[in-house]
């Protein structure tokens, strides 16, 4: 039997980075997961540290928008027809703190983990020796119609006079010199400046983990399951025996119900499913930046591993046989727009983002169970507040001052 004085649950970017933040803090954590860190949802996002995004992603409001949605052809949305009945009740409850009142109220109080995302990383990548992954040009969003092209800019007028953060309205003359390889489609484009780029998510994950290694910590695969209470703290079968320590943190985003349900916890937790395909350019095209085709609901991304296409969200049961439609549509549209050459991955792959109805990451520590505490939820943005969520959980554990207050995010608000 091994001894730490914590075990965090988890090898994606949050928990990688929550076991990081408590080992520069002197901690001896060990870190389990069933596989490698960094293979599961955070190796398929599209690489963005997004300071930009303090409004978390809403569910359509418009009967129009939803009436196009239930169409089920689109790229930004797509849903399995079996799995409705089994999501519905998240599904209503993401449409209810989607409303505009609601909605505003929630970007107030999630704004504070966004304006320390780029911060926390920072002191994280410099340890790490990870700046050569890091672009800092931010990212495009490109418009097919005025009518969207003015309407974001205006948006993004009330963002920057409420929450600080900065852009850069974009002719199309301007996008040409920007991206010259790119059509003229576009009426326009809006580059949000602070956000940085991570150009192989993955290796950014595995220079945190060699960094957290070389500060004493354990990384052990084991599974969840295993975990149980002991009389001073948590015990888990991980590596070739036992590992106990006085806290355990979960961070294992969409499957944190392994965890939790079991120990009479119930998160309302749904799931967003994506994907992504890296192409070979086409020629002698080149892409210079992260680009979002706003009007179809896809991005891609100059990654290390080739140009990356993302698609949006897919509503399916979390261990659902992969369905990348979404993929082949954007695909499509893709490569109308931008040269793109053969595909370079032997299949498409595809990851969970972990979703609460009320848009918010689960931090804190559990209600009824001392030694106990969740980091999971994350959804669209589990890359950009992994460093400041396992800083914020670093701090409570250690009973300092938390960075930001983070009771706005706590469990209680789904388990009394």
């Amino acid at each position: 039997m091994a001894a730490a004085d914590v075990i965090v649950l988890g090898g994606g970017i949050v928990g990688i980075s929550t076991a990081l933040q408590l080992a520069r803090r002197g901690k001896a954590v060990v870190l389990v997961d069933r596989g490698e860190p960094g293979r599961e949802t955070s190796y398929g996002n599209a690489g963005l540290i997004q300071r930009e995004g303090v409004v978390p992603y809403g569910f359509p409001q418009q009967f129009g928008q939803i009436l196009r949605n239930a169409m089920n052809n689109r790229i930004d949305s797509h849903f399995h027809w079996r799995a409705l009945p089994s999501v519905s009740s998240f599904l209503a409850k993401y449409w209810w703190h989607s409303n505009l009142s609601r909605h505003q109220l929630i970007a107030r109080a999630y704004a504070p983990l966004i304006e320390h995302s780029i911060s926390t990383h920072n002191e994280l990548i410099e340890e790490a020796g990870a700046q050569a992954l890091i672009a800092k040009d931010g990212w495009t969003e490109l418009f097919r119609t005025p009518a969207k092209r003015d309407g974001e800019l205006r948006e993004a007028e009330r963002l920057a006079q409420e929450y600080g953060v900065a852009f850069e309205a974009l002719s199309p003359n301007d996008l040409a010199a920007k991206e010259p390889h790119l059509s003229r489609d576009f009426a326009g484009a809006l580059r949000w400046e602070d956000p940085w780029s991570v150009k192989d998510p993955l290796a950014l994950s595995q220079a945190y983990v060699r960094l957290f290694e070389k500060l004493g910590g354990k990384v052990l695969k084991g599974d969840a399951r295993s975990l149980s209470k002991t009389t001073s703290g948590w015990r888990i079968v991980a590596g070739e025996g036992t590992v106990e320590a006085k806290d355990v943190v979960v961070a294992l985003g969409p499957w944190s119900d392994v965890v939790t349900k079991p120990l009479g916890y119930n998160f309302l937790v749904g799931v967003k499913r994506g994907y992504h395909m890296h192409y070979a350019p086409k020629g002698n095209a080149v892409l210079n930046g992260w680009l979002l085709d706003a009007e179809r609901g896809y991005l891609l991304a100059p990654m290390n591993q080739g140009i990356r296409l993302t698609t949006g969200a897919e509503f399916a049961r979390r261990d659902a046989p992969k369905t990348p439609v979404q993929l082949a549509r954007a695909e499509a549209v893709a490569r109308s727009i931008l040269p793109l050459g053969e595909r370079l991955d032997k299949e498409p792959w595809m990851g969970a983002r972990p979703c609460t109805p009320d848009m918010m990451p689960v931090i804190g520590r559990a209600p009824r169970h001392e030694g106990l505490w969740f980091a999971f939820g994350h959804a669209h943005h589990g890359l950009t507040l992994g460093p400041v969520t396992g800083q914020v959980i670093a701090e409570a554990i250690l009973g300092e001052k938390t960075l930001i207050d983070i009771s706005a995010y706590r469990p209680e608000r789904f388990n009394a």
